[in-house]
C-alpha cells in the first residue's frame, strides 16, 4: 500500500508561480511512475504532467514550457513547478502514483487533492 500526501497549493494572481510538493510512503520499491492530474469544476480530470523513476517527462500541451515536474527518488516525492499562472490552470490537483509502470495513464493511487486558483 502506498499514502500520499501533497502539498503547495493556494490562491496566486495570473502570472504568479507555486509549487506542489507530493511524497509517497509506504511498500515503495522497483520502477514506477509519479505525477498530477487536474480536475477543473465541470471538467474531465486530466494529466498535467508525469516523470518515471528514470527521469523521463512528459507533459500536457497546455502547460508545456510553464510547468516543470521533478522528483528526489531518495525522498519518494515528486514536485510540481508552476509559473506563469493562468486562470484556466484553476482546479483541483491530484498527485497520482502508478508502482512498476512507465506511466501514469492508469494510476493504482490516488493523492486527496489539492486546490490551486488562480485569479485574474
Amino acid at each position: 500500500q502506498v499514502q500520499l500526501e501533497e502539498s503547495g497549493g493556494g490562491l496566486v494572481q495570473a502570472g504568479g508561480s507555486l509549487r506542489l510538493s507530493c511524497a509517497a510512503s509506504g511498500t515503495i520499491f522497483g520502477f514506477n511512475t509519479m505525477g498530477w492530474y487536474r480536475q477543473a469544476p465541470g471538467k474531465q480530470r486530466e494529466l498535467v504532467a508525469e516523470i518515471n523513476s528514470g527521469g523521463t517527462t512528459n507533459y500536457a500541451d497546455s502547460v508545456k514550457g510553464r510547468f516543470t515536474i521533478s522528483r528526489d527518488n531518495s525522498k519518494n516525492t515528486v514536485y510540481l513547478q508552476m509559473n506563469s499562472l493562468k486562470p484556466e490552470d484553476t482546479a483541483v490537483y491530484y498527485c497520482a502514483f502508478a508502482p512498476m509502470s512507465a506511466s501514469l495513464v492508469n494510476p493504482r493511487y490516488w493523492g486527496q487533492g489539492t486546490q490551486v486558483t488562480v485569479s485574474s
